[in-house]
């Protein structure tokens, strides 16, 4: 069931008074440190006026009013979108109220002050009317400064904002359009919404909803560009290998460098960097690509059968062995085997592979005659192989055979550029298993994935991709709540917001519970179901307001109350 169908039927006919506004402003969240500013999960920016006209003016003289009126609605269209997913989660019991969220966050904005003269509004029946009233536009001051004078509306931003907004919250498109305006003359700017089939001029004034030919044309130049020179470049994209980060860039071209030739690979790095995928596109750009690529684990196969594994076995070797089979290593004859935890192996099968990077044979065993093979060895290794040397657990001969060549791929924590490229691919791959869809990332998610260290590198974040389109609402953006069990944000200092006088007010609250919960040892899972059922108690069992007093959806809330046993 679709989130607005719980709403109540509106129907407004005089000037009404805003509901308090304080569980808007607890949202916008300041962090001077790291030049971020949070508006709930989005991420916006304090501007300057005056830039925003300056812009606003350079596209009216570049391009002209019906180019500039369509871009700048349209951003307003997209502003207004994203305020009414938030109004929905912050007010989902209330249609009246959800609705006039909108116009307070456009006010706390600065953009305008709104006063809403006439709404009759039911989201069921997809029925919407509405007559506002706006002062203090920062559109019509512009106009105003610069002694431009129009016959049409020029509070183009703010048309798109509320036709964004009112249609997002309605479920369909609802046109607004501005019949009188200070701009061209006018004493007061009044629009006025409706479903656009209602509009007599429909036509006209959708199309500042449409990208125009010129954009078009500019995005097709820039695409062709684009794709001219990425052909130039090394292709980074293979498998879900990408990367722009330099380091991740600098492994890879390694790599490809190394598959021009014969020589052994060891691949280093953390556990979930990726290792069997850097292996493979090694060996798919190879002279042995159309061969096998025999993929081993040697530290998940026991020690007494890694070596019949790896280099087969005779009939009647041991008990059980009613027939010879060849090994991996006879398998990929012509090909690529890649040995994963190459530090895993026991001493007996670490004598056999030397025997086959020096020969180029393997003896079976149980076996009398060795077996001539062709292969590429890529070895892999998370442990440090010079060290396991020192300590006698790894023959020093066989490193320096594998260590001819070595690639150290990257932590995920030192290519924190290539995060967001790796989500969007990762939620792609889990989208489609799924079968569900989901707009990307809220800003604040991507943000958090980025500062996040992830030990467990790119098998932790696809991990963490998995569980947020599983929580994440249908059609809505994965955030924070949905990605982490529990996120910290730096407390190293107190956090910064909006007081109910709009004033800057600190919040040492939380440090203090983390410092207590650690003085008493209570772990992290007691503190979540705490305040999991004290949020319940606090609304007397209501699971919405509970899940909204605590920032996270009613589904994240059933999830975690079900999850702790509650």
């Amino acid at each position: 069931m679709n989130a607005h169908k719980s709403f109540k039927t509106a129907t407004v006919n005089t000037e009404i008074h805003y509901p308090d506004d304080s569980d808007i402003k607890s949202l916008v969240r300041f962090d001077a440190d790291t030049g971020l500013i949070w508006q709930g999960e989005d991420r916006v920016l304090l501007m300057h006026a005056a830039a925003i006209s300056a812009l606003r003016n350079e596209l009216i003289e570049l391009f002209g009013l019906d180019y500039a009126r369509g871009l700048i609605t349209r951003m307003g269209y997209v502003s207004g979108v994203r305020d009414a997913e938030l109004a929905k989660k912050l007010r989902p019991e209330n249609e009246l109220e959800a609705f006039l969220c909108g116009p307070q966050l456009h006010m706390l904005k600065g953009i305008a002050q709104v006063r809403l003269k006439i709404l009759r509004m039911d989201i069921k029946k997809g029925q919407f009317y509405g007559e506002f009233m706006r002062q203090h536009s920062w559109e019509d001051e512009t106009d105003i400064a610069d002694a431009r004078h129009s016959e049409g509306p020029m509070c183009w931003h703010q048309i798109g904002y509320s036709t964004g907004y009112t249609s997002s919250l309605m479920g369909k498109f609802i046109l607004f359009n501005e019949v009188e305006c200070v701009s061209k003359g006018d004493s007061r700017c009044l629009t006025i919404g409706k479903p656009a089939e209602e509009w007599q001029d429909q036509e006209e004034q959708m199309q500042y909803f449409k990208p125009v030919s010129l954009i078009t044309q500019i995005l097709d130049l820039q695409s062709y560009h684009a794709n001219l020179k990425s052909a130039s470049k090394t292709d980074f994209s293979h498998c879900e290998i990408i990367g722009e980060s330099s380091a991740f860039k600098r492994s890879f071209e390694q790599l490809i460098k190394a598959a021009e030739t014969k020589i052994t690979v060891l691949i280093q790095g953390e556990t979930g960097v990726g290792k069997e995928l850097f292996a493979k596109a090694l060996h798919d750009r190879s002279a042995r690509a159309a061969a096998p690529f025999i993929a081993v684990n040697c530290g998940a196969i026991p020690a007494d059968l890694i070596e019949s594994e790896l280099f087969g076995v005779e009939r009647g070797a041991y008990t059980g062995a009613h027939q010879s089979r060849p090994g991996r290593f006879e398998r990929a004859h012509g090909g690529t085997i890649f040995l994963d935890e190459i530090g895993e192996l026991p001493a007996a099968a670490q004598s056999k592979l030397l025997r086959v990077l020096q020969e180029g044979e393997v003896e079976r065993l149980g076996g009398t005659h060795t077996h001539k093979v062709d292969v590429r060895v890529v070895a892999a290794t998370n442990v440090d192989l010079e060290q396991a040397t020192q300590s006698g657990n790894f023959r020093r001969d066989l490193y320096y055979r594998l260590n001819a060549y070595p690639v150290l791929i990257p932590p995920l924590r030192d290519r924190v550029q290539d995060i967001p490229l790796l989500a969007e691919r990762l939620l792609q791959k889990h989208s489609s298993i799924y079968g569900k869809k989901v707009r990307g990332f809220s800003d604040r998610a991507i943000q958090a994935l980025k500062s996040y260290r992830f030990p467990g590198n790119i098998r932790e974040l696809s991990n963490m991709i998995e569980r947020g389109i599983t929580l994440a609402p249908s059609g809505g953006q994965i955030e924070v709540a949905d990605l982490f069990t529990i996120y910290e944000e730096d407390k190293s200092k107190p956090a910064k917001g909006l007081n109910l006088f709009g004033a800057g007010s600190q919040c040492n609250t939380l440090r203090q519970l983390c410092e207590a919960a650690i003085k008493d040892k209570i772990t992290i899972n007691d503190i979540e179901s705490e305040l999991l059922l004290t949020a319940l108690d606090s609304t007397n069992g209501n699971l919405s307001a509970a899940a909204r007093s605590i920032g996270i959806t009613r589904a994240q809330f059933e999830y975690r109350l079900k999850k702790r046993g509650h």
